[in-house]
C-alpha cells in the first residue's frame, strides 16, 4: 500500500471525512444550494477545492487508493481549513514528512484563507516571508501568473528575481533597481526575525551571495525594511501596464502575508483590473516545474 499500513489508510479516510463534515459551504466560499443531504461539504466539493479528481478523493475517504503526495496533502489541508496541528497529523497519517514552515507546502493560516475567499473581486494571494507563494485567487493568477507551482529554491520569487532574468518581465525595466533594493531589505528583515540558525533563510542568502553580484552588492548596504505597502507597475502581456497599490496583512509570527492589489488612485487601473477576469491567466515566463501537470498558459 505504497508504504502506508491498512490501519493508517483507514484512519486517514476517517479523519478526512470528519474534517469535511464540520465545514459549511459558506466557510469556503461555496453556495449552500438546495437539498443538501450531508453535513458539511460534499466529497466532490473537497476534490474541487484541492484540485483532485473526485474518484481519487473518494478512494482516500474509503481508506484506499495510492499514497497521497506531499503537494496533495497540503492542498487537502487548505481545502479543509485544517489547523497547524491537524495538518501535521494528516502528513503523519500519510507517512509523509511534515514540511518545514516557510516552504512551498507551508500551512496557510485558516484565517488568511478565509479572508482570501472573501476577496473574489480583488487580486490577492498568500506568501511567506521569503516570498514563496502559497495560494492565489483567480484574479491574482490573472494579474501576475500562477506562482504556486515552483519547488525548491525556485519557489521564492526573490530567488528567481536574482537568478532568472525572465522573472523581471513582470515589472518595467525602469523599476527593476528599486524592486531589487526593496527585496533585499525585506529579506534581511525577514531573516532577522527568524531564528539565527534558520536553515531556509540562511541557505537562500548564501546562494544568492554566491551567484548574484547584484544581490551581494545590495546586501552589503545593510538596508533593512519590511515591505508593508508598495505602489507597483505590473506589465500584463495582454492588458499592458497596470499601476496598483500592493497592501500586506502579516500573520502574528510574521511568516506569512496576505497581499492584495488595488487600483492606484489617479490612474486607469480600476478599469484595467476589471478586465482581468475576462482576459484570463497571464503566462509565467519562468515556468514552474510541476509534477504531473503542465505549465501555466496564457488565455484570452
Amino acid at each position: 500500500m505504497d508504504g502506508m499500513s491498512a490501519v493508517k489508510y483507514a484512519e486517514l479516510g476517517a479523519f478526512l471525512r470528519s474534517r469535511r463534515e464540520r465545514i459549511r459551504p459558506a466557510d469556503v466560499g461555496l453556495p449552500a444550494g438546495p437539498r443538501r443531504r450531508v453535513p458539511g461539504l460534499r466529497r466532490e466539493e473537497v476534490a474541487q477545492l484541492a484540485g483532485a479528481s473526485v474518484d481519487y478523493y473518494n478512494e482516500l475517504e474509503r481508506g484506499a487508493g495510492s499514497q497521497p503526495s506531499e503537494q496533495m496533502i497540503a492542498a487537502l489541508a487548505r481545502a479543509l481549513r485544517l489547523s497547524a496541528d491537524e495538518r501535521d497529523y494528516l502528513y503523519r497519517l500519510a507517512d509523509r514528512p511534515v514540511p518545514v514552515q516557510g516552504g512551498a507546502a507551508s500551512h496557510v493560516h485558516p484565517g488568511m484563507l478565509d479572508l482570501l475567499g472573501r476577496m473574489p473581486s480583488t487580486p490577492a494571494q498568500v506568501i511567506t516571508d521569503l516570498h514563496v507563494t502559497l495560494v492565489q485567487n483567480p484574479l491574482a493568477v490573472a494579474l501576475v501568473g500562477d506562482q504556486t507551482g515552483f519547488r525548491g529554491p525556485r519557489a521564492s520569487f526573490v530567488h528567481r528575481w536574482f537568478t532568472e532574468p525572465d522573472t523581471r518581465l513582470l515589472y518595467p525595466e525602469a523599476d527593476h533597481e528599486g524592486q531589487s533594493r526593496a527585496f533585499v531589505a525585506d529579506l534581511r528583515a525577514a531573516a532577522a526575525r527568524r531564528d539565527a540558525k534558520d536553515p531556509e533563510a540562511g541557505s537562500m542568502i548564501r546562494t544568492l551571495l554566491a551567484v548574484s553580484p547584484e544581490f551581494a552588492a545590495l546586501w552589503a548596504d545593510h538596508d533593512v525594511a519590511f515591505r508593508r505597502d508598495d505602489r507597483k507597475r505590473i506589465v500584463h502581456p495582454t492588458i499592458g501596464l497596470i499601476e496598483v497599490n500592493c497592501l500586506n496583512l502579516f500573520s502574528e509570527d510574521g511568516r506569512q502575508r496576505l497581499l492584495w492589489f488595488t487600483p492606484a488612485v489617479g490612474t486607469e487601473s480600476a478599469g484595467l483590473l476589471d478586465l482581468l477576469g475576462v482576459v484570463g491567466t497571464q503566462e509565467v515566463v519562468s515556468s514552474p516545474r510541476r509534477t504531473g501537470g503542465s505549465s501555466p498558459t496564457r488565455s484570452g
